[in-house]
């Protein structure tokens, strides 16, 4: 399988591997809780050439749906969509599109400001095969960003 948790350690971790591309990864890591509504995260995108990482990316119970039910969406669908999804949040979009042959399309963007026009902004594709293998990433990621939240609350439930 290409999404995997990384191994157990003081620091949890969720990494995604394309299918299409060996060094195209993005993992989510150095979890942290801002408070008990939210889980923060850093987003670490690599690909050929490119390593990007920006620290603040925050969820909110109260926010737009939860990274993770978005996933699970995705998942659901696994015979196709037409279009683009989207699901974003402060520094990070993510956007997915279907292709023939079953597989999906993860376009992670991260931006470190989102108020100055200067700012840059790195993306990384990764792809995964519908349905399966990927409702066992959205589950790696749930886990991964609910994992000693006090609230259970609708960001954190399952």
């Amino acid at each position: 399988m290409n999404a995997e948790p990384a191994e157990p350690t003081d620091t949890p971790a969720v990494t995604v591997h394309s299918q299409d591309d060996p060094t195209a990864r993005v993992t989510l890591t150095d979890r942290h809780f801002p408070d008990e509504y939210g889980t923060g995260f850093t987003v670490d995108l690599h690909g050929e050439g490119l390593r990007a990482r920006v620290d603040s990316v925050v969820v909110w119970a109260w926010g737009p749906e939860h990274l993770a039910d978005f996933l699970d969406k995705l998942a659901a669908d696994f015979r196709g969509w037409d279009g683009e999804r989207t699901w974003s949040t402060h520094h990070l979009t993510l956007r997915a599109v279907f292709r023939s042959g079953g597989h999906v399309g993860l376009t992670w963007t991260i931006r470190p400001w989102t108020t100055q026009e200067n700012s840059w902004e790195a993306s990384v594709t990764t792809w995964l095969e519908g349905g399966e293998q990927l409702a066992a990433f959205a589950s790696d990621v749930r886990r991964f960003l609910n994992s000693g939240t006090a609230l259970g609350g609708p960001a954190c439930s399952s």
